[in-house]
């Protein structure tokens, strides 16, 4: 399940937009949002850091996705798909550009986009239980996906060495046509 969710721009570290919380274990939120302040002001270091990463902390996981100088963070139970995670990632980061993105440079306080926060909570929503049709047939498709990458993988590995062993052979008979046969004498 989605517990927080943060963005805010790499440069500096500054908090664009957050999913505010419902109120329920308010210590336990404050906590958890300070480590997250924390990521983005060591994420804006400028240090090259991966474009995707899961971190753990205590019972949770903070996944996050670099793009466009902005960092989208969520953190979720330990349990939670890690896949589902970045598919939830990836629709806010989806809609905060098309909607946000031209004023992302020129933000000067915290939170300039505290109203984000509805399609947030929208977005939160559909991605409460692992177990909806809905995330499960994105699970499915993803999966559908990797195996066919994996099987085209093989299928074109397989083709090149058969055209390999093909032109072997023709290499070979050239060579024989080509080349007069030795004689000792």
């Amino acid at each position: 399940m989605v517990k927080l969710t943060m963005i805010a721009r790499v440069t500096d570290g500054l908090p664009l937009a957050e999913g505010l919380e419902d109120g329920r274990d308010q210590q336990d939120a404050d906590f958890y949002k300070q480590q997250a302040k924390a990521l983005f002001k060591n994420l804006s270091k400028g240090q090259n850091h991966p474009s995707r990463m899961s971190i753990e902390t205590g019972p949770y996981v903070f996944h996050y996705i670099i793009e466009g100088h902005v960092c989208y963070l969520t953190m979720c139970d330990r349990s939670y798909p890690k896949k589902l995670a970045f598919q939830y990632l990836e629709d806010l980061k989806n809609e905060f550009e098309k909607v946000d993105g031209s004023q992302i440079e020129t933000a000067a306080r915290p939170y300039a986009f505290i109203k984000f926060d509805a399609f947030i909570q929208k977005t939160k929503k559909l991605y409460l239980d692992t177990r909806t049709q809905r995330n499960l047939a994105k699970l499915n498709d993803e999966l559908y996906e990797v195996h066919q990458i994996m099987t085209r993988n093989v299928q074109e590995v397989l083709g090149v060495g058969e055209k390999l062993d093909h032109m072997d052979r023709y290499g070979s008979r050239i060579l024989n046509e080509v080349t007069p046969p030795i004689r000792h004498r």
